[in-house]
């Protein structure tokens, strides 16, 4: 099958040496920044004890001049068209995550549209390293779980029900139990290589096993079906700051606008 078929049916590909030499520098250059500066959105999600540290930071690409080049420049857009059929691409946010070396915090398994304020079905993620990522360093995905239900979203460090009330989605399965019984996806990867994933795919990640620290952004773009829900709870990320002092957002329509521009077409 090709890639949009298998993006369809497993809910995630590998895209090999897609982002080029010149935006691998402008996200690396802008990922130091964010660990340098961190934003008043950034979380710790490693223990005080971890040998390492695990570093989230969210929505910075106004912040950070490299990070809206890259936003102008990569084709990524144009992809995430082709692997959910839609004809315009819109950005949702962006997503840092640094594991030092010797972090051993795990990424638990999830799926990240319950975390969001948005429903739909046609988006994707994007998770592009800016350093080389040994298989058993890598992201893991569960294939075809993109076509069940949402499962229960929980705080990484404390697994509390911090969004869903308790009981209202299906628990998450013990997949570290289980993994002999499902179809896991993991790729060693370079700088230029970038995985694509369907928003409901189950996903997690290891801590770095290597001495190499793993930087990561990710980009969350949404297509034409996608509209936004809102919550009665504080969304992951938390979407107010994007929009304050902006008209009323209204259930069921598109996010566009000034935090939310059109990527594809251009």
């Amino acid at each position: 099958m090709g890639l949009v078929d298998d993006y369809r049916t497993d809910g995630a590909v590998i895209l090999r040496g897609v982002i080029t030499p010149a935006e691998i520098e402008l996200l690396s250059v802008g990922i130091d920044a964010v660990i340098d500066r961190p934003s008043p959105r950034a979380k710790v999600a490693s223990a005080s004890d971890d040998p390492g540290f695990f570093l989230e930071d969210f929505t910075t690409w106004r912040e950070h001049r490299e990070f809206g080049e890259f936003l102008r420049s990569t084709q990524l857009p144009e992809i995430a068209a082709s692997l959910t059929g839609s004809q315009t691409i819109g950005l949702y946010h962006d997503h840092v995550l640094v594991k030092l070396a010797g972090t051993r915090q795990r990424t638990p398994w999830h799926q990240d549209q319950p975390y969001y304020d948005v429903e739909g079905f046609q988006n994707v993620s994007f998770w592009i390293p800016v350093d080389p990522v040994l298989v058993e360093d890598s992201l893991e995905l569960i294939a075809g779980s993109h076509l069940g239900p949402w499962l229960m979203p929980r705080s990484f460090l404390d697994q509390q029900a911090q969004w869903f009330p308790e009981g209202s989605l299906v628990e998450m399965p013990n997949f570290e139990k289980e993994r002999e019984s499902h179809r896991i996806l993991q790729w060693a990867m370079e700088p230029g290589d970038v995985i694509a994933f369907h928003m409901l795919t189950v996903h997690g990640a290891p801590g770095v096993s290597s001495t190499n620290s793993r930087r990561v952004f990710s980009l969350r773009v949404l297509g034409d079906d996608m509209v936004y829900s809102p919550r009665d709870w504080v969304t992951s990320p938390d979407m107010s700051v994007m929009f304050a002092g902006q008209e009323e957002r209204v259930s069921g329509q598109p996010l566009r606008g000034e935090w939310f521009p059109q990527l594809w077409p251009r």
